[in-house]
């Protein structure tokens, strides 16, 4: 299995399992997929790492400026707009990790899947209910322009 980090390019970061029965992340970029030892809220935890934080402490940021306390909205690397969210509550091996910035929009299929079409064309069903992942996008939406609002306070003009 490949090692890699995720980048700007990262569209999602799936919950799998290889033949063993064996939860692994399959990452899926613009252009490629591959597939990453450890599930995937572990993966994001190691994208946050390699940008200078932690899962935890990016959680318990976003709780203090939104309140958002559940399935939180994950600024892993905000000046490369790399925005995920959880399908589902991270302690759980079946969450995935969407990227805010790739999606292009979701159509519900029944009660509890809904299809993501990506930006590059390429789709994805989860089991999520549209209700929800529409919520977690609004929530990641929201996290997005807190975060710039933020940023741009104190840029300074000429």
């Amino acid at each position: 299995m490949k090692v890699r980090e995720i980048t700007p390019y990262t569209m999602a970061v799936l919950s799998d399992k290889d033949t063993n029965g064996k939860y692994v992340s399959r990452v899926l970029e613009d252009e490629v997929e591959y597939v990453m030892e450890g599930k995937p809220t572990k993966v994001i935890e190691y994208a946050c790492a390699y940008f200078g934080s932690d899962l935890k402490g990016r959680q318990n940021g976003i709780k203090s400026i939104s309140g958002i306390t559940h399935k939180t909205p994950i600024p892993v690397d905000p000046r490369n707009r790399m925005y995920f969210f959880p399908t589902k509550s991270p302690s759980h091996a079946n969450c995935s990790w969407i990227s805010h910035s790739h999606i292009e929009k979701v159509r519900k299929l029944d009660s509890k899947s809904t299809e993501i079409l990506f930006k590059n064309g390429r789709t994805i069903n989860v089991d999520v209910s549209h209700g929800i992942l529409i919520n977690q996008i609004h929530r990641t939406a929201q996290i997005r322009y807190l975060i710039d609002e933020r940023s741009n306070a104190f840029e300074y003009q000429d």
